[in-house]
């Protein structure tokens, strides 16, 4: 699978960029702030409709602009699919496939299957939850396009059901009348959260199970000499949940345990007027040995383990028969000599490998490919980016590899 165009309108600082790319490594090179990680943001959305970097769509909009446009055509086996997605600032985002509207944008998920190392995986093991609980999110997707379905529904549910907790308690104390109507009306959402956050659950641990032995094996040939590395999925209703294999077989199991941990905690959903459990209050756990890499990992463990993560997610893609886009956003600049070359040496085998760096020299000299300029103008107080070169890089050696690797820092 490799992307053969992009274009970009008004996504971020570029007005304008029509790209034809190559399955060959590509690496985008320009200084901090000139737009390049902008170009693959846009990619990794169209695979997973969700940015890397900020949770919401408005700031992916040009400023001034009422909308971004981004445009790709994939090529998987020969097949050829092209996707225009229309991001709105405020308001529902659009897509088309090949020309014809779609209902759904979640329709174009499994076009483009990527999967991006970015400075911001070091938050997967020091960052909050939320973090670990995205990662789980944007590789089911890709794995099961129709997960995206399930997750929808429990977001738009879980809203909904929120929303009436916060107001439950003071209605329930006005009359008795209002407080049966608060639990007639609970009930059904808790219903719907049950189905819903059980059909996420399930997927969750089905991608945790067939993760687990890859994470193992990806952090053991990064850092061999460290302890093993293994996850595991942690629900906030109870080890019943997380003793489960997942998959489609285990919805029904995991929903009945929801439900009865629901209508033991609505109490205390109603005295804070918030809702306690659900797979938006659930956790990846990420150990080393016995304990866990938040907290006790090094700084060079915990680049191993994210890496480790992201490495195992082409993995999985591969198995799934899938030869996902590889992309590296800055991250050489982050590795120490023996990541850059692990790393370099898992990548160079992608079908396409786009990669960004503020310093060319960054990049090991193994990786042979096309290298393209950006840079960014003002015009009227507007800054806006633009491909100001490109040319073409011969591959070093191992040797190479190894001496430009001498100067660089410790991760």
């Amino acid at each position: 699978m490799f992307v053969r165009t992009l274009g970009l309108t008004d996504f971020r600082s570029w007005e304008q960029v029509e790209l034809d790319l190559r399955p060959e490594p590509t690496i985008f090179v320009g200084r901090n702030g000139f737009g390049k990680t902008n170009l693959l943001e846009s990619l990794f959305y169209s695979a997973t409709l969700r940015s890397h970097r900020v949770s919401s769509d408005a700031p992916l909009v040009r400023t001034g602009a009422r909308s971004a446009r981004v445009r790709s055509t994939v090529e998987n086996d020969g097949r050829e699919l092209s996707v225009e997605l229309t991001i709105a600032a405020q308001g529902a985002n659009k897509a088309t496939v090949n020309t014809a509207p779609v209902r759904r944008t979640r329709e174009i998920l499994g076009i483009l299957r990527t999967v991006l190392f970015a400075p911001e995986d070091l938050a997967l093991v020091r960052g909050d939850p939320g973090e670990r609980r995205r990662f789980l999110d944007e590789i089911t997707v890709q794995l099961r396009p129709i997960a995206a379905g399930s997750r929808a529904d429990y977001d738009r549910v879980l809203r909904q059901r929120s929303a009436l907790l916060k107001t439950a308690g003071a209605a329930m104390r006005r009359s008795s009348t209002e407080a049966d109507s608060v639990m007639s009306t609970l009930d059904v959402w808790d219903e719907q959260l049950a189905q819903f956050g059980a059909e996420v659950t399930a997927d969750r641990l089905s991608v945790v199970r067939d993760l687990n032995p890859l994470v193992a094996q990806a952090y053991s040939s990064i850092a061999p000499h460290s302890r093993p590395a293994e996850i595991k999925y942690r629900s906030a209703a109870g080890p019943e949940v997380d003793a489960s294999e997942g998959g489609p077989e285990a919805v029904d199991e995991i929903r009945q345990v929801l439900a009865g941990r629901l209508r033991e905690v609505r109490s205390k959903e109603i005295d804070r007027g918030l809702c306690l459990v659900g797979p938006h209050r659930d956790d990846l756990l990420l150990n080393l040995g016995t304990e866990p890499a938040k907290g006790f990992a090094s700084h060079g463990e915990s680049w191993s383990m994210a890496l480790a993560l992201r490495l195992a997610c082409v993995d999985l893609l591969r198995a799934d028969r899938v030869e996902p886009v590889i992309m590296l956003d800055d991250v050489f600049a982050e590795l120490d000599a023996a990541r850059r070359a692990k790393l370099a040496e898992f990548t160079a085998s992608a079908e396409q490998l786009l990669i960004t760096a503020a310093v060319g020299e960054d990049i090991p000299g193994v990786l042979a490919g096309r290298r393209i300029s950006v840079g960014l103008v003002e015009e009227d107080g507007e800054r806006r980016s633009q491909i100001i070169g490109e040319e073409s890089i011969a591959g070093g050696t191992e040797s190479d590899d190894a001496d430009q690797g001498e100067g660089a820092g410790q991760a």
